[in-house]
Order: C-alpha cells, then structure tokens, then sequence
C-alpha cells in the first residue's frame, strides 16, 4: 500500500500574487510544505503538479517529482472534475494526498495522524477522509437568518446546529477513485475535525497575515503573556 501526496500549484494567483512563493518560515510556502512533507514516513513519494517552470524547479531542488500540467488544467477553462480524472490517469501510489502549499500549518504530525484515521476508517466503510474545522456561527442571506430564530429563541453560538467548514488541509482517497469520482471526496468521507490553526488557508493578504503570527505559538497558551507577546509583534505598546 503506497501513498503519493500531491501538491497542485499554479504559477500565479489573481487574489494574492506570488502566493505559492511568499515566504513562511524558512523558506517560501511551496518549499515549506515540500519539507513538512518529507518528514511524513508513510509517503513514498511527493508530486508536484504545475504549469509553472518556475514552480517545478523549486519542487526538483527540494527532492519533490515535478509534473508539467497542462494549462487547459490550470487556466480554470476546465472544471476541476477533469483536472482530477487525468491525475487519476497520470499519478502512482494506491492512494493520494492532497496536500495545498496555502495549508503551511498542517504539519508532518497532523498528515501522520490523518493516515492512519484514513486507514482505520477505510475498514469500517469509509471511503476518503478530509480535514474539516467545526462552524458555529450565525448565517443570515437576504430572506433572513439561516440556522437560528430570531427574537426570544435567538440561540447562543455554542447551541448552534454543529456545521464543519471545509479545509485543504488534507484529503486522501484511493487513487482509482480519482478517475471514477472526477473528486477528491466521496459519498461517505471520515470528517477529520482539526484546529482553527490548523485550519488556516491562505487566499488573501489577510490569511497570510493570519498564517504568520500563528506560525509560532505554542499549544498551550498563556492568554496574558501571548496577548502581550502579539500586541508587541503586531507594533502595539
């Protein structure tokens, strides 16, 4: 039983430019997640799916298998269905791991954690596994509110109807799978519930921002002295 984690980049983003290369840590987002991926002792193998030259270079000088995409796949003139049929097609491994450099506080431990859950829930009748992050929080749309009452019943957030919001975090699913589903999630997926932290996607300036200052604080926080610790970082007094 194999497993290839994946990692989909594109040259450029048109919300955040330079996105994939923007720097985090020691290095920049892509090289970072190459190297909280090599760490993993499950992988067999890391693939690095681009158009970009440039994004594929970065990928063969960290010992990751770069793989030129076709542009139809990354131009968005496709549905992503397809994208993921032909990965089907053009990957190894049994199962893959889809692994998103806009994801750089999933880390070696937690891709660990998700492989064997992935293992074990595969036996009791599951058929992929993906990160989610729990959502409790007001919903409204035009014609009012969406998951509460208003008035006299107006819930607390903690008794809200438990909803889960989908992270890139991780997904893993069976390689054959890809081309049957053209998705990466199937009927009956094992929701993996991370942190907030864990579950930070970068999309904006804003995530990045985010993604940063969380970088390095620790597990168990003394709310205090790392209140003051980021009001200093963030140039308060």
């Amino acid at each position: 039983m194999t497993f290839t984690a994946l990692i989909p980049v594109k040259g450029d983003s048109s919300r955040l430019p330079g996105k994939n290369q923007l720097p985090f840590g020691d290095a920049n987002l892509l090289s970072h997640k190459i190297r909280q991926l090599k760490k993993v002792r499950q992988i067999d193998q890391i693939v690095v799916s681009s158009e970009s030259q440039e994004m594929l270079a970065i990928a063969k000088s960290e010992g990751a298998i770069p793989m030129l995409r076709p542009l139809s796949y990354a131009n968005e003139t496709l549905p992503i269905s397809e994208f993921v049929s032909y990965l089907g097609d053009v990957l190894e491994g049994d199962h893959i791991i889809w692994a998103c450099v806009t994801s750089p506080l999933v880390d070696d431990r937690l891709y660990e954690r998700a492989i064997r859950e992935y293992l074990q829930k595969m036996k009791e009748g599951y058929d992929s596994l993906v990160t989610v992050c729990k959502f409790q929080h007001y919903l409204m749309n035009e014609k009012g509110p969406m998951n509460f009452s208003r008035g006299r019943h107006h819930p607390n957030s903690q008794n809200l109807p438990r909803l889960y919001l989908f992270t890139n975090g991780i997904q893993i699913t069976p390689r054959e799978k890809y081309k049957e589903w053209g998705d990466r999630i199937g009927e009956n997926p094992y929701l993996m519930e991370v942190t907030k932290k864990e579950a930070i996607d970068i999309d904006d300036i804003y995530d990045y921002a985010q993604a940063l200052v969380m970088m390095n604080m620790p597990e168990k926080l003394n709310i205090p002295e790392e209140a003051k610790r980021l009001n200093q970082l963030l140039g308060g007094v």
